[in-house]
């Protein structure tokens, strides 16, 4: 939505109720759940109203229980029958209640805390409601929970396409803002994403006080961003401090690859263990993860524009609604070469391309992507920003404004037999850094080795010694 002000009546949204509850009981809630059952798919949900309205009750779960579909359909057709039309959710990636102890004001350290904006949210509300252990599966459901009570789509928006909307009170419309979430293993830690997460809520919250439109938020995640093992069943007070256990994932079957088929047989594939790219703008890096959009059951990503033959291969990754584009397209494009020096087939990953309505940033990849043909490839890091394996293509397009990041990587385009990957040749070279250190140990150690044996070949004895019983030994001197 570019340019001009939209009406909500073209919009039609979807409205969210809550439950009455005082700020305080969040953080007895958020404990409880620390000592509760286990949370392998557990992610938090907090709702609040804007000033002047209050959610409808609505009985808290238990300590440890999990919130199911048909639990939480019900506890919102409680909580909404009160509650403005006007609907903000706020779905992040990932959130677990791990998050709010971590890097929130859980323990009154409010100063430190990366929620400042969500927290004066629900201290200034006269309600909220809280439910700490929904299953993943229902909260991936909340947005279609609360569209099929208006009969209306949802809007995915922004903050800027936010402030070019004229809202109407009494029209039902259902925002959602979309939040990343990091692990810390890329460009940004997971604190610093939360904390861009939350000036999102606060200049969202800021519109609509302008606007002056009262609101119903939410505020939750598709999935949990960690799992906790195990805990104690005792249930501790408000400001009681627990310690955390330690906590082991167990390990699970890996997502099936992306699979590209020509004439029914398997011509591409391609795995990775993360997906991220990222944009600067507005003096920043936005970040997203298209990693389960891409991989894992039940996910079958649109590969309209792939092909493939004997010696070209495309892959085509189509998205929707990644960092605002409504267009956005993930394009490996893979050559294969005869090479007179090696005298075999080569495969080379010419150029990574990202196409985002109209527009495109190219990154090239053979100088360091390639492999025999009837081999895959397969690294543990390919990225454009640190040792890049990805160069911008070209300074015309837009490649310096963006970065890609793939974690276990592996592709094949060529000489595939089924639908499983051949052998892969890894990116690693063979003389590695432990290579190198056990190296140049070993050489300092012969050196300090040769020098001692040096140093003993060279000692000499002398050829006669004192005898107490004969006669000294004279040394006659000259002049």
């Amino acid at each position: 939505m570019a340019g001009g002000d939209v009406t909500v009546d073209q919009l039609k949204m979807a409205a969210l109720r809550k439950v009455s509850g005082s700020a305080r009981m969040i953080l007895q809630v958020f404990l409880c759940v620390f000592a509760a059952a286990k949370s392998d798919e557990q992610v938090p949900l907090v709702a609040w109203a804007s000033d002047g309205f209050v959610l409808s009750p609505v009985d808290p779960p238990a300590a440890g229980h999990t919130v199911s579909v048909d639990e939480l359909e019900s506890a919102l057709n409680r909580a909404l029958s009160t509650t403005p039309n006007n609907l903000l959710l706020f779905l992040q990636d990932k959130l677990s209640v791990d998050d709010f102890t971590m890097y929130g004001g859980v323990f009154g350290n409010k100063q430190d805390s990366v929620f400042q904006n969500l927290e004066a949210a629900l201290l200034s509300s006269s309600s909220s409601l809280w439910l700490p252990s929904v299953s993943s599966s229902a909260a991936a459901l909340v947005s279609t929970l609360l569209q099929n009570q208006i009969d209306a789509a949802p809007l995915f928006m922004t903050p800027d396409t936010l402030a070019q909307l004229r809202l109407n009170a009494s029209v039902a419309a259902l925002l959602v803002f979309r939040l990343p979430y990091s692990s810390g293993a890329d460009m940004m830690s997971t604190k610093e994403v939360l904390s861009g997460n939350d000036e999102v809520v606060g200049q969202v919250l800021s519109i609509m006080k302008a606007q002056s439109v009262p609101y119903t938020a939410v505020f939750t995640a598709l999935g949990p961003s960690r799992v906790i093992e195990e805990a104690s069943p005792a249930v501790h007070t408000v400001w009681s401090r627990s310690l955390l256990q330690s906590r082991r994932e167990e390990p699970s079957a890996p997502n099936p690859p992306v699979e590209f088929k020509e004439k029914g047989s398997t011509c591409i594939l391609l795995w990775a263990e993360t997906v991220v790219v990222s944009q600067y703008r507005s003096g920043k890096w936005e970040r997203h993860d298209l990693t389960s959009k891409t991989f894992g059951k039940g996910v079958t990503p649109n590969l309209s524009g792939s092909s493939c033959n004997e010696t070209h291969s495309r892959l085509v990754l189509n998205y929707e609604d990644v960092l605002d584009y409504r267009s956005f397209k993930l394009i490996f494009v893979m050559n294969r070469r005869h090479y007179k020096v090696s005298a075999r087939h080569w495969f080379t990953m010419d150029r990574v391309q990202l196409e985002y309505d109209g527009k495109m940033a190219s990154f090239n990849g053979s100088r360091h992507i390639y492999a025999p043909s009837e081999y895959s490839y397969r690294c543990e890091s390919v990225s454009s920003s640190y040792f890049p394996q990805l160069s911008p293509h070209s300074d015309k397009d837009n490649a310096n404004d963006w970065h890609i990041s793939f974690e276990d990587f592996q592709v094949q385009g060529f000489n595939i037999a089924g639908n499983d990957f051949s052998y892969a040749s890894d990116c690693a070279s063979f003389f590695t850094p432990g290579i190198w250190m056990g190296l140049v140990t070993s050489l300092l150690m012969v050196l300090v080795l040769t020098y001692g044996l040096h140093m003993i070949m060279q000692l000499r004895t002398m050829d006669r010694f004192d005898d107490p019983k004969g006669p000294a030994i004279s040394v006659p001197q000259t002049d």
